[in-house]
């Protein structure tokens, strides 16, 4: 079985293959991160708007109007809870795998770090 020099073994290049998935996998809930953080901010940002502009308005004649508006915005707030802890575990799952696979496979450990 004759390899040149800069040739890796099958084994590493399937497990490069693998630690390549996993860090597209962890791009991908970065951006799963960044889209729960603006989901979160949004209704922040609504209801700060609302409360800059409170002035022009009596809440007794809104009210059917902001309560929808309150509970949409209630939702958005769950999911982007929701996004953001789901990504952070995603991640750190990710980061877990990959320190797993490096440990256990010293040869490639070095393209890792």
């Amino acid at each position: 079985m004759s390899m040149e020099a800069n040739e890796l073994p099958k084994l590493d290049e399937v497990i490069l293959g693998e630690i390549q998935v996993l860090l597209a996998e962890k791009r991908t809930a970065l951006s799963a991160l960044r889209t729960g953080i603006a989901v979160f901010a949004l209704p922040l940002s609504v209801l700060s708007a609302l409360i800059a502009t409170s002035r022009y308005y009596s809440m007794e004649k809104v009210m059917p109007l902001l309560a929808p508006l309150l509970l949409l915005n209630l939702g958005l707030v769950v999911l982007g809870c929701w996004l953001v802890f789901r990504s952070i575990h995603r991640i750190h799952h990710f980061e877990h795998r990959i320190r797993e696979l490096s440990q256990k496979y010293r040869s490639i450990a070095q393209f890792i770090e």
